[in-house]
């Protein structure tokens, strides 16, 4: 038995707090669960009340004389403290604090907070809130409206989390219009013992589940929540997860000496975190509520059976009785990420044989506005079994010949003897009522706008490829870590935490990167003798901790071919870096073997508190920040998802071979990404760091490292 099933199924609940002063919260959750129908008993807790509702009260949970599974506290914090003692003596296995005033206050709330967490955890007995809405179990099995929402909901098959008690009460109030139902609803607040995981891992073993969805403002757990949440929606049983999160548009990225840093924001983290894990993040409330009732598409086939509808490819049939919004869904299907399937000649011919010498045999369908319901079986029928068809979008308005329940029973029963999920836009809401509730009680996904439905659609589309995603065997790497750790201690030990190339380079050879001969020279002719020695041509860059953009400098010159050109820019560098910063202090300038050309991409780190380093790849070179175009991941990492996070970016194409130019060495940077992540996880002094350009060659002939630049945290924490 889950130690959670005594906040969400108990068989008694105690409301210690509970109020005869209605407008209280004490009273009002104590009305909410006695006006609810709790198949359980419920106790009110007063020590100055005969009874609260006509319900005997009594003066502590220690007084109840029959077991108490669920202790509801709606108290200041140190009478909580004080409840919460006395529901351990008292042996509740679960215990809800509503009210605030914890950790959220200030450091007094907070001490007593975690002191409230220390005595349950030594208890064994796991604490929702403080400060939240509390807890809401609909399920005629329990009936458990634990929560100052005075709203019941109906039962369903969706369990929502939310951080915010205040938006729980819009959502119930939402989903009351939509008639929509729900499994489980919880407000967690603090988090002080159970978070958004342990609600995970609760739901996804939960049998009334199938789908979860989450309010989120912010997590306390990174790789760790990765890993477990992968395997809750790529699982034997997985259960589709769809997030809101607040502050997507909220400045994120702070100033910062890399690229990496500059661009990597919190929203990046988290971002990540999502894709990594398998979670649907979605940009509204509305949103939230339609791909939920898409993703809870479960529908009965012939064979008694329920399965979720998930499409095995992107091709959408549309049938419609209107051009119009045809033509919408046509755009939305496009833009989400689908395509229009083509049809094969039998299904051509099929339509033809039932359908109006006006009507458009091919995608989307138009079955013409004076059609039945019989145009629309025969039509959806047909296309539903065009083997090039992954899913269909049924498309109605109501006009003169229209009978929207029929065209709905109609769908309910092709969508019983097809694996491929079958959505509708019946568009209006008196005239089509009858047809929507008619799919609504069969599970089928049914939307107001066309737009909303091939949205949808694209979601269900995004999490088959989730679920069917490839699995490459992992690259065996070996590193130096030893002559790493070595190189960053004697940096730190000189008070070096700002690297460049001279270090970088040296670092980054520890984990397998290609990089160039290189020497560092204080003169022009140490620059011309080390040139010789490399061997022409040779590019020269300006060494500064002071100047970190070389180019912004003019620090930077390349294609030296003897010796009259090093010296020449030696000392144009040299000038130029002076004039451009009086102060920097010029250690000297690098003379550098001049790589083969290649495509500029670039790799970086940044690490975060609580997330650790995040991973950047992106175009790279001179153009990085003005097109933006990267992506991240939270190390650690391995190859699929250093494939993953290479494809997601827009110049990804300019890798692949296009008009005559050769493939690049793909998998030279996937393993170059999976180094990265080595490096960053094995040594947590890299704060931040940027490959840029790492110049990947064609196929077969690896990557060369043009240019790095790193800082390093030193042991007192500070970066200097």
């Amino acid at each position: 038995m889950n130690k959670l099933d005594a906040i969400f199924s108990p068989q008694s609940v105690a409301v210690i707090g509970a109020s005869s002063t209605p407008g209280k919260v004490g009273h009002d959750i104590f009305a909410n669960i006695l006006r609810g129908g709790f198949k359980g008993v419920l106790y009110p807790v007063n020590p100055t009340a005969r009874s609260i509702l006509s319900v005997k009260a009594y003066p502590s949970v220690t007084d109840i004389p029959d077991p108490v599974d669920l202790a509801m506290i709606i108290l200041p914090p140190k009478l909580a403290r004080t409840a919460v003692a006395d529901a351990i003596q008292k042996g509740v296995k679960g215990i809800v604090i509503v009210s605030a005033g914890f950790r959220e206050v200030g450091k007094a709330g907070r001490d007593i907070e975690d002191q409230i967490v220390e005595m349950c955890r030594k208890a064994d007995i796991r604490l929702i809130g403080p400060n939240c809405l509390g807890v809401i179990n609909p399920l005629t099995s329990v009936s458990l409206n634990a929560s100052f929402s005075s709203r019941m909901p109906k039962a369903g098959n969706i369990s929502f989390i939310s951080q915010s008690g205040a938006l729980c009460t819009a959502v119930l109030d939402f989903a009351a219009d939509r008639d929509f139902g729900f499994s489980k609803f919880i407000s967690i607040g603090n988090k002080a013992d159970v978070d958004e995981l342990d609600l995970l891992r609760y739901f996804h073993r939960d049998f009334d589940t199938e789908v979860i969805m989450i309010y989120l403002e912010e997590l306390r757990r990174g790789p760790e929540f990765i890993e477990e949440v992968k395997k809750i929606t790529s699982g034997d049983r997985p259960t589709p997860i769809l997030v809101i999160k607040s502050g997507r548009t909220a400045a994120g990225a702070q100033a910062a000496a890399s690229h990496t840093g500059s661009l990597a924001g919190s929203e990046a983290v988290y971002d990540s975190i999502f894709e990594q894990a398998g979670i649907i993040r979605v940009d509204s409330i509305n949103d939230l509520f339609d791909f939920a009732s898409t993703f809870a598409y479960k529908n009965e086939s012939m064979l008694g059976k329920f399965r979720r509808k998930i499409p095995e490819g992107n091709r959408v049939a549309i049938v419609t009785n209107a051009g119009g919004p045809g033509i919408v869904a046509t755009d939305m299907t496009i833009s989400s990420g689908l395509q229009l399937a083509e049809f094969k000649e039998d299904t051509i011919e099929t339509l033809a044989s039932h359908l109006p010498a006006a009507a458009n045999l091919h995608n989307p369908v138009d079955v013409i506005g004076d059609a039945a319901q019989d145009r629309y079986e025969n039509a959806l029928a047909a296309v539903i079994r065009d083997e090039g068809v992954d899913g269909a979008l049924v498309i109605l308005t109501p006009q003169s010949m229209t009978n929207a329940l029929g065209t709905a029973e109609a769908v309910v029963s092709i969508a019983r003897r097809t694996h491929k999920p079958i959505l509708c836009c019946f568009m209006g809401i008196v005239d089509v009522s009858s047809g929507v509730k008619h799919l609504q009680e069969n599970g089928i996904p049914v939307f107001r706008f066309p737009e909303a439905a091939a949205r949808a659609f694209g979601t269900l589309y995004r999490y088959s490829q989730w679920l069917n995603r490839q699995s490459l065997a992992q690259f065996t790497l070996s590193h130096d870590v030893a002559g790493a750790r070595d190189i960053i201690n004697d940096c730190l030990e000189r008070g070096r935490t700002r690297l460049g190339e001279f270090e970088g380079l040296r670092l980054l050879a520890c984990y397998g990167f290609d990089v160039l001969p290189t020497e560092l020279a204080a003169t022009d002719a140490e620059a011309v003798a080390a040139a010789d020695r490399i061997g022409y041509p040779v590019v020269l860059k300006i060494v500064s901790p002071q100047i970190l953009h070389k180019s912004d400098a003019g620090g930077v010159k390349i294609g030296m071919k003897d010796a009259a050109a090093v010296r020449k820019a030696f000392n144009q560098i040299v000038e130029g870096a002076r004039k451009y910063r009086a102060d920097a202090e010029i250690e000297g300038v690098l003379v550098q073997k001049m790589a083969e050309p290649g495509r500029e991409v670039i790799l970086g780190a940044n690490r975060y508190p609580v997330f650790g380093p995040l991973i950047m790849f992106g175009f790279g070179g001179i153009f990085v920040e003005v097109f933006k175009d990267v992506s991240f991941r939270l190390a650690p990492i391995g190859r699929n998802e250093a494939r993953r996070m290479m494809r997601k970016i827009m110049g990804y194409k300019l890798l692949r071979a296009f008009r005559g130019r050769p493939e690049s060495d793909l998998a030279t940077v996937e393993r170059l990404l999976v180094s990265l992540s080595d490096m960053v996880v094995n040594h947590s002094e890299i704060q931040e760091l940027d490959i840029n350009p790492l110049l990947v060659h064609e196929q077969g002939r690896g990557a060369t490292v043009a240019d790095c630049r790193m800082i390093l945290k030193a042991a007192d924490g500070v970066v200097a």
